[in-house]
């Protein structure tokens, strides 16, 4: 069934694998969907990519990154990459690190960082990238000294020694080898990534790489700990490249242009580092380093890429696509080039809201006369990660797609939705030196529990997809009975605020109503209320903007139909940001409802006090 509604232009071709979807449903209420296509064949390992495309196609750009002074673009190719790797690999082997010790990356991304993991890879050591958040952004390190205690890392890289000197002063080094690429760290022992770099390759490279086996573990990627501590996800080399290859399998651009993305989502996160890094090689495609962000100050760099990049795939969070859609559309020339070769756009982390769906497809067909589907998948840590992916001309947002050839997804009944869980060879086999919590992952049939929820979106044609509808612990009950399903009415009560809100807590667990305790969007409030340097107290405080949100969120109630579970009857804005070492925030920048909440108990209560205060806002 095509998106496209009657008059529309039509949707820039993609080829995409036919919607054919099993369904076992049990006389216990339980569904389990798959599709009826095979997973297609995988490589064995992810350095195997390297290797082909070095003899393939040697003089491919595969990274890019602006470097030096300058900022001028330093293109490595894969026949570059590969020397480069097995020099490195070759390096690890001399230094005698314990085998299947692991190799930790504190920093963001990089050519090295790059390099580093396939040389990690290749000697059969896996590669642990940690947020630099819990090194830079972090007072007390916990994360990060409970992370080191947890894997045990024999070899740990820096890209700036200096940057990252407090974070390594707070870790026991005993015994353990210190890596920095651009300076060393004062008082602190280290090699240089040059020094690696240089070593003469000999055939204990090859021999290490003919080691490598489906089962072997190439990285250990990190929960975001919103529910305590981090855990340590096993990624076996067969779990990455199967899932690699249900995501080609689902879609391919048709033209047979070469994949060409400009990427900043970081390698530490699942889905930079493996859904598009690990795709993106697999593919023999090229990668232009992003070092922009979709936040104020670092957007600008972001636009200047897009300017000289055309990518054939673009990925980025809401936010991003608003900041984007705003200069496009008063720059002619910025449009031309970031229309021209692109045949997908991505989003991820929140629902996209239905006027930025409307703005970009309108500067899609200004640009090229055709529209650009927008495709969202949906996964885990544990899940390598992508599971599911809206694998068709869909003009809906909110969907988590359909099931990849391969998997199995499980729907048990939970409320008004179902919970969600997963079997395939995509799943991790477990958490690192935590066999406790893996056990407790697992169902009795072998299905991961994952934790979220979902809904059909036409329950008589599963075809149509699945519509995500949360996180089951966040769920709560008012205290009629009724059940609320934070994740939706979270991402909804954003979009219908757009641009208004950053975030929000969906309060009301044995309350008689839903409240919100929101972040407002201090950029975006600054512009609607006309003052550049506006604080927080001066954004909450303001008529406009508390009339543009009250606007939202009025129009959001009239489309609930009166449905208790889903209208919003207070709000209360909050200038305190969420606070990582609190566990509010996730190095990947969700937001932990239940810490949140509990951390600002007061405020939920000032929500509900009767009669509210100045400072809660009422709708009617």
């Amino acid at each position: 069934m095509s998106g496209n509604t009657a008059g529309a232009p039509a949707f820039r071709k993609m080829d995409w694998l036919p919607r054919d979807i099993e369904v076992d449903r049990r006389d216990d209420g339980v569904i389990v969907l798959k599709s009826r296509f095979a997973l297609k064949p995988y490589e064995k390992h992810i350095p195997a990519s390297l290797a082909k495309w070095a003899i393939e196609r040697p003089d491919t750009t595969w990274l890019a990154q602006r470097k030096g002074p300058d900022r001028q673009w330093r293109k490595l190719s894969y026949r570059e990459a590969k020397r480069s790797v097995d020099a490195l690999t070759q390096g690890l082997l001399n230094l005698g690190l314990a085998p299947g010790s692991a190799v930790a990356i504190l920093s963001g991304n990089s050519l090295e960082h790059a390099l580093m993991t396939q040389a990690a890879m290749q000697a059969c050591l896996p590669v642990a990238p940690i947020s630099p958040a819990y090194s830079l952004m972090s007072q007390d390190h916990a994360k990060l000294k409970y992370l080191f205690g947890l894997v045990k890392p024999a070899l740990v890289m820096v890209q700036d020694g200096p940057m990252f000197e407090k974070a390594l002063k707070a870790l026991n080094l005993d015994g353990r080898t210190i890596v920095h690429v651009d300076s060393p760290a004062e008082g602190i022992a280290s090699i240089s990534f040059a020094t690696l770099l240089a070593t003469p390759v000999t055939a204990e490279v090859d021999a290490a790489i003919d080691r490598i086996r489906p089962e072997t573990t190439g990285k250990l990627l990190f929960t975001s700990g919103s529910t305590g501590m981090p855990k340590a996800v096993i990624n076996t080399q067969q779990m990455m490249c199967a899932n690699v290859a249900m995501g080609t399998q689902v879609r391919r651009h048709p033209d047979g242009l070469d994949p060409v993305y400009l990427d900043w989502m970081p390698w530490n996160h699942t889905m930079g580092g493996n859904a598009l890094f690990n795709s993106l090689l697999t593919e023999g495609g090229t990668l232009y380093i992003d070092d922009g962000r979709p936040t104020p100050g670092q957007f600008d760099e972001t636009l200047r890429n897009l300017r000289e990049i055309s990518p054939t795939y673009y990925a980025n969070a809401p936010a991003g696509y608003a900041a984007l859609a705003a200069a496009l559309e008063t720059d002619e020339a910025l449009c031309q080039s970031f229309f021209k070769n692109l045949g997908l756009m991505a989003y991820g982390g929140a629902r996209l809201p239905d006027d930025l769906y409307e703005r970009m497809q309108a500067l899609a067909v200004r640009t090229t006369g055709q529209r650009i589907v927008f495709y969202t998948g949906w996964g885990s840590t544990e899940t390598a990660p992508t599971s599911t992916g809206t694998y068709w001309d869909t003009e809906r947002v909110g969907l988590i797609g359909l099931p990849f050839p391969g998997v199995e997804l499980k729907m048990v009944p939970a409320g008004p939705a179902y919970e969600l869980r997963l079997r395939g060879v995509h799943v991790t086999p477990g958490y690192f030196d935590q066999p406790e919590l893996t056990r407790a992952a697992f169902d009795a049939e072998g299905f991961y529990c994952i934790g979220d929820a979902g809904t059909f979106v036409d329950p008589q044609d599963p075809s149509q997809g699945l519509i995500f509808a949360g996180r089951v612990a966040e769920e709560f009950k008012l205290m009629t009975g009724t059940f609320v399903q934070v994740g939706a009415l979270r991402t909804d009560a954003i979009a219908a605020t757009t641009p208004v809100l950053l975030d929000a807590l969906v309060t009301g667990q044995d309350r008689p109503f839903v409240g919100l305790l929101a972040w407002p969007n201090l950029p975006a409030c600054r512009q609607i209320i006309g003052d550049p340097d506006a604080g927080f107290d001066a954004v909450v405080s303001h008529p406009e903007l508390l009339a543009r949100l009250r606007q939202g969120l009025q129009a959001h109630n009239a489309s609930t139909g009166g449905a208790s579970s889903r209208r919003i009857a207070r709000v209360m804005l909050m200038t305190e940001p969420p606070s990582i070492d609190g566990n509010e925030l996730t190095d990947k920048g969700y937001i932990n409802q239940r810490a949140g909440l509990g951390r600002r108990a007061a405020l939920v209560d000032r929500l509900y006090a009767d009669p509210p205060g100045d400072d809660v806002i009422v709708l009617g």
